[in-house]
This record gives structure tokens, C-alpha cells and sequence, in this order.
């Protein structure tokens, strides 16, 4: 499997928010780092597809889709190395193997198919569409949830990957993933932790860093 598509081994309890567009999975990405005092890998697609469409005023292209993954893995494996513990992942490979599927005739380039396939995460965490439609320059097809819905669950059943499924308000989804994620944690043992590699003097610049206002004028109110 091609290097720039391949997780880098690091112990850690690594989560994914799956499923369709606009179903809350960035919102609970950042509310699940902050209560777990880590990191969370964004979706790098929302940036490159961003770009591509103020520059261009293109969508996405199936030649886009090998960049995209390139793209997300390498934003894990730079962020695993800041985690504590947990990674959050608003996305995966698997996910971009789902639209390619979904939107261009069930055609995956071979290189993603193997690592979405290869690539593994102590747990998926699907959101259902129970949530309302934001529209943007880059979501679509509002009237088929249900059916990209059901193509993410397929794709977690076909690929035997563990997974829960989050429906409901913010509050409860987040308790049902924070209870999911505890469980993980109290099973596994010496895992990775960003703060165990910071010196004294680190964490004192960090400290810095958070009293720090605007301008560089410490703010202590």
C-alpha cells in the first residue's frame, strides 16, 4: 500500500465520525477533543473542495479523490502525534471510498479502495440524519439522506468495522459517544500521550500561550 494513503502505528484510541453530509459530525469532533483534552483530525476535503470552488467554481472531480485521502491521512498521522490518548477523525478513508462509490458509478481507484480498507480505528461512530440540512457551496443531494445513509452503514457492515449509531440532540449524542469512548480507553493500556512528552519548559510556554491576548498582552482577567 502506497506510503501517503497508510496510517502511521501509534497507540492510541482512534474514533470516526461517518456518515452523510451535514448530520453534526464536526460539531461533535470538536466537542469530543475538548472534553478529552485532545486533538481532532478536520476533514480535509472541506478546504481542498473549498478552494477548488472559489478558484475555479468546480465541485468535486474524480481525480480529486487521491489528493483528498492524501490529504486526510497525512492530517491524522500529524495529529496523532499531538493527541492525548484519543484522535478524533471528522472523516476516513472509508468515507471517501463511499462517495466515490456513490458518485461515480461505484468506480474506486484501486490505491484507496486497499487503504480504506487497510486502515483500522478502535471505532466508527455513525450519525444519523435526524439533524436539519445546512446547505453550502459544497453539500448536495438533500433529498437523498437517507439513501447515502444507508450506503455509509453498508459500507461499515460490509468491511466488519465496529461502529455505534448516534441519533438524537447534540447533548445525547455526545454522552453516548464520551460513554463508548471511556469503554475503549479502560481497555487499553500505555497509550500515547502528547503531554507525556512535553519538558517543563513546554508546558510553560503553553501556559503562556493561553493567557496570552492580542498583541501580546497577557490577559489574567
Amino acid at each position: 500500500m502506497e506510503k501517503a494513503l497508510t496510517q502511521q502505528p501509534i497507540n492510541l484510541v482512534k474514533v470516526v465520525l461517518f456518515g452523510p453530509e451535514s448530520t453534526g459530525k464536526t460539531t461533535l469532533s470538536g466537542q469530543l477533543a475538548r472534553h478529552y483534552n485532545t486533538v481532532w483530525a478536520p476533514e480535509f476535503a472541506r478546504e481542498y473542495l473549498q478552494d477548488k470552488w472559489n478558484n475555479e467554481r468546480k465541485t468535486c472531480e474524480q481525480d480529486d479523490l487521491i489528493p483528498i485521502a492524501e490529504g486526510q491521512i497525512g492530517l491524522e498521522n500529524e495529529l496523532a502525534k499531538k493527541a492525548d490518548k484519543v484522535l478524533i477523525c471528522d472523516t476516513d478513508l472509508l468515507e471517501t471510498k463511499v462517495y466515490s462509490e456513490e458518485y461515480y458509478g461505484g468506480f474506486v481507484d484501486p490505491k484507496l479502495d486497499k487503504a480504506a480498507i487497510a486502515n483500522t480505528y478502535d471505532m466508527y461512530f455513525l450519525t444519523y440524519i435526524d439533524t436539519p440540512w445546512e446547505a453550502d457551496d459544497l453539500r448536495d443531494r438533500p433529498e437523498q439522506r437517507l439513501e447515502m445513509f444507508k450506503a455509509f452503514e453498508n459500507a461499515l457492515k460490509k468491511h466488519n468495522r465496529p461502529y455505534v449509531l448516534l441519533k438524537g440532540g447534540k447533548e445525547t449524542r455526545f454522552k453516548k459517544a464520551v460513554t463508548v469512548i471511556d469503554k475503549l480507553l479502560s481497555k487499553k493500556q500505555n497509550l500515547y500521550s502528547f503531554s507525556d512528552t512535553l519538558t517543563d519548559l513546554d508546558m510553560h510556554f503553553m501556559l503562556q500561550s493561553q493567557v496570552m491576548g492580542q498583541n501580546g498582552v497577557f490577559d489574567f482577567d
